[in-house]
């Protein structure tokens, strides 16, 4: 007896043509935490959002247990509402509150208790809310305003309204994406604390330490199609990568000193404060170099970055670029003066997710142009090259970039800069939420970017990332450059300890 509690077969699904899902299947267990993998538009998230009921499938039969008899019956899941009464929610990347309204009204909302009278009973429906946070570890009032949380508590939030329908499969998607490494153990505990209940728990990520780390059971999916389903402890990392992306991965390191010009100096940042309390830092970065910038949470690196494009003022010190001293204030600036940035939330700061692909990669270059004639032929073919130059898969240059994959919508948001022509690219957690296929693409973007004479500047919080593409890395603490590592120089460790404020050069 597998002790299956979800069995999903020969599941297809087409948006507007196009397969997202090819037959594909899954069973799900009781107690166990099974990963779903595959690259960003393999099909993970819309197989799940069929069984909870947010898409309706083309073709094939879901199988639910009957918790009475223990017998499998086939159910057409409608609507979410649907799904979290069988038991089925799922906690999505973009978290599904709202934020007008208090915790207690968002875990319990359109099923708020009424008195006999008619009106709602505030002091049961706080006291039911109060159990259901108890069970995720939040101390927090029921009654405080979702706008007043943390993005960690929110999902805290999230996840008690999934088990106050009493969840028999609760789906994560990407759920470490925007926490701190305490707030990701918190909800890792939760997570296993929900398996010992029989709860079972579907982990979608990209993180493979993760996948490792907490999962049983492992299935892969790659275009649109089912691979396998895998036991987690008779796989590797590389298995599951070439699994994914259909051939194993070139692991080398394309970084060192020998792609970079020390000649010439790009840009220099002296005597700059992150923080108001924290020490002036300095640094400079050289023709055709990926310079890293590496720190835990809190450290200061992406707020450096918005001082370095003119988003928030610099405080104290000076920019120089190509040795002439710039005056940055304003994002304007910041691009006059040859710098583009790719923001860290991509969706939030970097697209308009309404507009088409093809007007979120002109929007900022038709702000460049002088003449009030816009060559309609000059900018199909910006769009055509770089939609070509870096592999964006997509229906057309109409459609609209929020239909994409995580991948292929930060693809777009460089191409966006990269028609605006900067000498310096700005790049914060380039690969956030990207698959190890559209990692690797991206990676060789970069470097291609250096070797046609750009300089890159990029934040990262994964430590194997910036050791595979840094030229050279700086690590930060507390607004404090504390360290400096060469690409050839460069371990784990000794990154580590800077990042907690200095090395043991022992």
């Amino acid at each position: 007896m597998s002790d299956a509690v979800v069995k999903m077969e020969g599941i297809s699904k087409a948006f507007a043509g196009i397969k997202a899902l090819d037959s594909v299947q899954i069973e799900l267990r009781k107690g166990e935490i099974h990963a779903l993998m595959g690259e960003n538009g393999a099909g993970k998230s819309t197989l799940m959002k069929i069984m909870c009921g947010v898409y309706a499938k083309d073709s094939g039969r879901m199988l639910l247990e009957n918790e009475n008899t223990g017998e499998f019956e086939e159910v057409e899941i409608k609507t979410p509402l649907m799904g979290q009464k069988a038991g089925l929610s799922m906690v999505f990347q973009e978290l599904n509150l709202l934020e007008n309204m208090n915790i207690a009204e968002n875990i319990f909302i359109g099923r708020e208790p009424v008195k006999k009278n008619g009106f709602l009973d505030k002091e049961l429906l706080t006291e039911r809310a109060k159990k259901e946070l108890e069970k995720v570890r939040l101390d927090v009032d029921p009654r405080t305003a979702i706008s007043e949380l943390s993005c960690a508590q929110m999902q805290c939030v999230e996840i008690a309204k999934a088990l106050s329908f009493h969840a028999r499969v609760v789906v994560f998607d990407e759920p470490t994406a925007s926490l701190s490494e305490k707030e990701s153990q918190t909800l890792f505990e939760i997570i296993k604390e929900l398996k010992a209940q029989g709860v079972c728990i579907v982990y979608i990520s990209h993180r493979m330490e993760e996948v490792f780390a907490l999962s049983d059971r492992i299935t892969v999916f790659r275009n649109g199609k089912y691979i396998d389903t895998v036991d987690a402890k008779d796989v590797t990392e590389k298995d599951l990568i070439k699994m994914m992306i259909g051939h194993e991965l070139n692991g080398a390191k394309n970084c060192g000193s020998e792609f970079v010009n020390q000649e010439n100096v790009i840009l220099e940042a002296k005597n700059i404060k992150v923080f108001p309390n924290s020490k002036p830092i300095s640094f400079k970065l050289y023709e055709n170099e990926i310079l890293g910038f590496f720190g835990l949470v809190g450290a200061g690196r992406t707020e450096l970055m918005r001082v370095l494009f003119g988003i928030d003022t610099i405080r104290e010190g000076e920019l120089y670029i190509r040795e002439k001293k710039v005056p940055v204030s304003s994002t304007k600036d910041a691009i006059a003066a040859g710098l583009g940035m790719v923001p860290e939330d991509r969706k939030g700061l970097g697209l308009i997710l309404g507009m088409s692909i093809k007007d979120n990669m002109l929007i900022s270059k038709l702000g460049q142009m002088k003449s009030g004639w816009l060559n309609k032929g000059a900018l199909k073919d910006i769009t055509g090259n770089y939609i070509k130059e870096l592999s964006i898969a997509l229906r057309d240059e109409e459609q609209e970039v929020k239909e994409l994959s995580g991948g292929n919508q930060q693809k777009v948001v460089i191409a966006k800069w990269l028609a605006m022509t900067p000498d310096i690219l700005i790049m914060d957690e380039p690969t956030r939420g990207i698959d190890v296929g559209a990692k690797a693409e991206i990676y060789q973007l970069m470097r291609k970017l250096t070797q046609s004479g750009k300089s890159i500047i990029m934040v990262s919080s994964e430590i194997a990332e910036v050791m595979q593409v840094s030229d050279r890395i700086l690590v930060m603490h507390e607004g404090d450059i504390t360290g400096e590592v060469t690409a050839e120089e460069a371990t784990q460790d000794l990154i580590l300890q800077y990042s907690f404020g200095g090395a043991n050069n022992g």
